[in-house]
């Protein structure tokens, strides 16, 4: 789903920039440039970072930019068919309800939501199960599985992901608890990167502080070393 990837490739340096810090401008525009943009091989790039330039840039005869070669790191996000995904229900429709997930949106038609059928109640922006009673509206956390992707590189809304919530541990949040008897306490949205981040060692204060007055005593032994030879210099004399 998310990915870190190493990138290069081409800017172009506007001629009323050229006056300005080189590094902020190439910053400012790969993040203008590549930040939210979706393709294909690599899927939405979310964030870059670490931007560096690659060598001196080019002229193009007639034209007054300059052209320069960059390269960053970028965190990008590719879903792919078969994949969990965990979101919130941010729409619902005559045929099935839209769930966000990362910066897309799929759809859950009728069809895989519940073995039920659904009413539509669009006034409450959610479906109704008819023998179930379960419900299912906006704002909802659910947890589903992408069987079609299908990416417009030109306009990543209509991008076309389908979901399905007809499997075994799938499903609104409420109606799994309700299943395993537990609260799920993994969060919407959650990410192995942002796990990553979550379970970090926290720093070690107490080493912070005994770095700091190894530190101190280290400046204190030379001050003293100082004066000692100081002393001697004026003895001798």
């Amino acid at each position: 789903m998310y990915w870190l990837a190493e990138i290069e490739d081409t800017v172009r340096i506007p001629p009323d920039e050229l006056s300005e810090d080189p590094d902020d401008v190439v910053q400012e525009l790969v993040w203008r440039t590549f930040e939210g943009r979706l393709s294909k091989e690599r899927g939405f790039l979310v964030m870059a970072t670490d931007v560096e330039r690659l060598g001196p840039g080019r002229v193009i005869h007639g034209d007054g930019g300059v052209y320069q070669r960059v390269r960053f790191k970028a965190l990008t996000f590719k879903p792919e068919v078969s994949e969990l995904v965990e979101g919130k229900v941010c729409e619902v429709a005559e045929f099935g309800a839209f769930l966000r997930f990362g910066p897309l949106d799929g759809l859950l038609h009728m069809s895989q939501i519940l073995n039920d059928y659904l009413n539509v109640d669009m006034g409450n922006q959610r479906l109704v199960g008819k023998e179930s009673d379960r419900t299912l509206g906006v704002g909802d956390k659910v947890r589903a599985r992408l069987v079609t992707v299908s990416l417009n590189e030109s306009s990543p809304r209509e991008s076309r992901i389908g979901l399905t919530m007809r499997q075994d541990g799938l499903g609104k949040f409420e109606w799994l608890e309700e299943e395993i008897g537990a609260p799920i306490d993994r969060p919407v949205g959650k990410t192995e990167i942002e796990d990553e981040l979550d379970y970090a060692e926290p720093e070690d204060d107490e080493s912070d502080e005994a770095d700091a007055e190894e530190e101190a005593d280290e400046e204190t032994e030379a001050e003293d070393e100082e004066e000692a030879e100081a002393a001697a210099g004026e003895a001798q004399a």
